[in-house]
């Protein structure tokens, strides 16, 4: 029987959020794209972190990881990390709501990024991201202020369509 570590742990918290309550047909679809594909990268950290490398779930999340980094040069996709760097720019109190991970990931000036698919905060640094960042990852993307802001007619939507409409070709 698997032991009950700290990221099992997060991982059964991250199982017991819900959409129920909201209507993601009516998300803004890069928005809904980047929030499944950080989720998709919280689970694979805390899978690879929890269970055995080799297990059947970690097999099929690295399946759905390699067809992803495809699908996010799709359409407006491929501009949703220069978005975040315009927001930092342009829109600091935008910038500043979004959550820890994209802001860590998506920022050219911070080290955080996206390794053969697990999430790390410094390049530099060997240890497992700690169980507590991703449990706070799952916070702020189940924030219902910040879910409210994935919609199509949310300000941060409309700010991503004013920012593809007037990036530089």
């Amino acid at each position: 029987m698997l032991e009950m570590n700290e990221y099992v742990r997060v991982m059964q918290k991250l199982y017991s959020k819900s959409l129920i309550l909201e209507s993601p047909a009516e998300f803004h679809p890069v928005l809904h794209f980047y929030f499944t594909d950080a989720l998709a990268h919280i689970d694979y950290t805390l899978s690879t972190l929890a269970y055995n490398y080799m297990s059947p779930r970690n097999i099929m999340s690295v399946e759905y990881m390699r067809w992803r980094l495809d699908e996010e040069k799709v359409g407006d996709r491929v501009h949703f990390p220069g978005f975040v760097n315009w927001l930092k720019e342009e829109q600091p109190e935008k910038y500043e709501a979004l959550p820890m991970l994209w802001t860590g990931v998506y920022d050219n000036d911070d080290p955080a990024q996206y390794r053969s698919f697990r999430i790390v905060l410094n390049p530099d640094d060997k240890r497992a991201i700690p169980a507590d960042y991703l449990s706070t990852f799952i916070d702020e993307f189940f924030d219902p202020k910040f879910i409210k802001q994935l919609y199509k007619t949310s300000s941060l939507a409309r700010l991503f369509d004013e920012y593809i409409r007037n990036r530089p070709a």
